[in-house]
C-alpha cells in the first residue's frame, strides 16, 4: 500500500521519517476551539504499528489523548483499564476481526464507533452500521476528516445528550422508558437496552417528534449533521437497528412505521417526567 499527500493509510514502501514529514505538513487549524474544554479520550485499535504513530502524532496535535491496541485482546485489556470518549476500529486485524469486535462490544456497550475499512462499497459501509458503529472512514482517509467525523460523533453523544437532559430527565412511551442523561432505555421490564450512539440520536429525534412524519433527508439533518457524508441507507440501517430493540416483531412494526414513499412516523405517545 502507499501513502498520499495528507492521507493516512497502511504503508509499506515509504520510511517513516517521509511519512512523519507528510503528516507534519498539515496545519493545526483546529487545535484551541471552545468546545475543546476536556482531554477526548480516544481508543485506535489497528494492526499498523506506523499507521497508529500517525494517528498518535495528529491527534495529540488537537488535544485528544490518545491510546492504540492492535487486537481485539489488547483492546479488551485497554477496556478493562480505563474509559474511553469513542474508538476507531479497524474492520481487518489478526484473530477477531473488526466486525465481530464491533457485534460483541454493542451487547454491552454503547460507547461511540467510527469503522475503519479499506472497502469503499456500499455492502461493507451497510454491515458496520447495522453491526451499531456510528460512523465509517474508508482507507485511504484525509486526517482532518476523520477529526471532524470524531467530533461530530461526540458531539451526537453529549451535546444532544445535555440540551435534551435540560428538558426532561427521563422519557416513556408504551411502558418503555429512556433515561436521557444516562442514555439508558429499558424495556417495560426493566432489561437495559444497549444503545449505539446512532440509535440514540435517532430514538431521541423520534421521541421529539412523536406522530410527526419524518422523510430521510430530515432524519438525517437531525441525527448526523452537516460534518457527514450524506449515506441514505443509514438512516434505514437505523431504523431497522431501532426496530429490532423496540418491535415485538419487527416485520410488522407498530411503534416506528414506515410510510412509503414519505419517511417513517413515530407512532406511540410520549410522556416526559
Amino acid at each position: 500500500m502507499t501513502i498520499f499527500p495528507g492521507y493516512l493509510c497502511s504503508v509499506s514502501e515509504q520510511t517513516y521519517q517521509s511519512r512523519i514529514d507528510t503528516f507534519d505538513a498539515i496545519p493545526a487549524t483546529g487545535k484551541s476551539e471552545p468546545e475543546e474544554q476536556t482531554m477526548t479520550r480516544l481508543l485506535v485499535v489497528d494492526d499498523d504499528i506506523d499507521l497508529l504513530e500517525l494517528m498518535t502524532t495528529f491527534f495529540g496535535r488537537y488535544d485528544i489523548e490518545i491510546e492504540t491496541a492492535s487486537s481485539g485482546q489488547e483492546l479488551d485489556r485497554k477496556l478493562a483499564e480505563s474509559t474511553f470518549d469513542i474508538i476507531i476500529l479497524d474492520i481487518m486485524l489478526p484473530g477477531e476481526d473488526g466486525i465481530s469486535i464491533c457485534r460483541r462490544m454493542r451487547e454491552q456497550s454503547s460507547i461511540p464507533i467510527i469503522m475503519l475499512t479499506a472497502v469503499s462499497e456500499t455492502t461493507e459501509r451497510v454491515v458496520g452500521l447495522e453491526l451499531g458503529a456510528d460512523d465509517y472512514v474508508t482507507k485511504p482517509f484525509e486526517p482532518r476528516e476523520l477529526l471532524a467525523r470524531v467530533r461530530a460523533v461526540l458531539r451526537r453523544v453529549t451535546e444532544r445528550t445535555d440540551s435534551q437532559a435540560c428538558s426532561s430527565s427521563s422519557l416513556q412511551f408504551r411502558h418503555w422508558r429512556l433515561n436521557v442523561a444516562r442514555r439508558e432505555l429499558r424495556r417495560p421490564d426493566q432489561t437495559l437496552i444497549p444503545l449505539s450512539g446512532g440509535e440514540f440520536a435517532l430514538l431521541m429525534t423520534f421521541l421529539s417528534r412523536p406522530g410527526q412524519l419524518l422523510s430521510r433527508d430530515q432524519l438525517l439533518d437531525y441525527t448526523k449533521g452537516s460534518a457527514h457524508e450524506v449515506f441514505d441507507r443509514s438512516i434505514d440501517v437505523l431504523v431497522s437497528r431501532l426496530r429490532r430493540k423496540l418491535e415485538t416483531d419487527p416485520r410488522r412494526p407498530e411503534i416506528i412505521k414506515t410510510v412509503r414513499n414519505m419517511g417513517y412516523l413515530f407512532s406511540p405517545a410520549v410522556h416526559r417526567s
